[in-house]
């Protein structure tokens, strides 16, 4: 039964889940609204006194030539997520069913490596990039974003492959199958929640990422991301705040849409990973 001093507390609850949800959507939501509003950045009497105008957004793909980073993002993403996920996966497999020398040190190397600030290794990767011949290309950021994302990638898919009974291989095998086949059948269906965490996590690392963008891509702006093409639109003296804001409103969308696929893929292998007693 409901009691009444029971009420008020959920109300000052919902009143502060309210509070934080307005707080965190207002950026956003004052984004949204800039991206649309012909006088952005100029002074106004009320944050509704908008103009309506689909300018900005025109603008930046015409005259700012975001279609071209969108699709050196895309490309940067893709390569990142597939390769960092079938890596960290068959490196999840090897540290956690298998057993050879120097493999607790391994792991320990792999969670050092996540403790280490990002920017104390631009200069050393700089150079490692430069002595491959990769500055200014997209394999060179992608090659440094796989590898960004390959220690997280392998402790948390370590966690799921270990957390899958050695039975369901075993009776695998009794059953004739080989281990591609295992791995297909078996490990690739339960680890797919773990799969889909990781490729969140591998997306906005490469979709957001600017500081090695700048540094490794350096003046070629023709392989430009999208991070590092929102630049252009600051000057020296004033920026373009209408353009800015499109231009991030168009880069957030990606993120939300693989998001929330990416969501439903978590959700569908949890049920399919669930095992009949």
């Amino acid at each position: 039964m409901r009691t009444a001093t029971g009420m008020p507390a959920r109300i000052l609850t919902g009143i502060a889940a309210a509070a934080v949800v307005a707080f965190s959507l207002f950026p956003v939501l004052w984004m949204v609204l800039s991206a649309f509003d012909a006088g952005a950045g100029q002074s106004r009497r009320h944050p509704l006194d908008i103009t309506w105008t689909w300018s900005h957004f025109s603008g930046v793909f015409t005259e700012g030539g975001l279609g071209l980073f969108l699709r050196n993002s895309a490309v940067i993403a893709l390569v990142t997520v597939v390769c960092s996920g079938v890596v960290a996966l068959l490196a999840a497999v090897a540290v956690a069913r298998f057993r050879f020398r120097l493999r607790t040190t391994v792991l320990l190397m792999v969670l050092a490596v996540q403790m280490v600030p990002l920017e104390a290794l631009v200069i050393p990767l700089f150079v490692q990039v430069r002595d491959l011949g990769l500055l200014g290309q997209l394999a060179g950021l992608a090659l440094v974003y796989v590898a960004f994302s390959l220690p997280f990638g392998i402790w948390m898919l370590r966690g799921f492959v270990a957390a899958i009974p050695v039975e369901l291989e075993e009776a695998a095998f009794i059953d004739g199958a080989s281990w591609g086949r295992m791995f297909r059948s078996v490990l690739l269906p339960l680890t797919a929640p773990g799969l889909a965490a990781t490729s969140v996590f591998a997306f906005i690392t490469a979709w957001n990422e600017f500081i090695f963008a700048m540094t490794l891509l350096g003046g070629n702006t023709h392989s430009y991301t999208v991070a590092i093409g929102l630049k252009q639109f600051f000057g020296e003296y004033s920026n373009d705040w209408g353009s800015v804001m499109a231009a991030s409103t168009v880069m957030t969308i990606p993120v939300v849409i693989f998001f929330v696929i990416v969501q439903s893929r978590i959700s569908g292998g949890l049920v399919a990973g669930a095992v009949k007693g």
